[in-house]
């Protein structure tokens, strides 16, 4: 079975992590608190891989993270 590759906010959420020096683990347990909804390791690699793309969750990996609101995303979530 091929891997599915991460679109381009999946390696934003990487390098992210990466510049953060935190695990994915970290991440989700952030969401979570933020958002009070559930959210897993199989969540976000929707999100990475571009299956899913929650309004709310999305918006706070990129607050939680400090990444910028990219403007393709907010049309397609429109």
């Amino acid at each position: 079975m091929a891997r599915k590759e991460l679109c381009p906010f999946g390696k934003e959420i990487g390098h992210a992590l990466v510049d953060i020096n935190q695990p994915k683990e970290w991440l989700i347990e952030q969401v979570q608190i933020d958002t009070g909804r559930y959210f897993d390791r199989s969540y976000l690699h929707k999100i990475q891989t571009g299956e899913l793309a929650t309004p709310r969750i999305v918006a706070s990996i990129r607050k939680i993270l400090d990444l910028p609101q990219d403007t393709t995303e907010t049309e397609m979530m429109q």
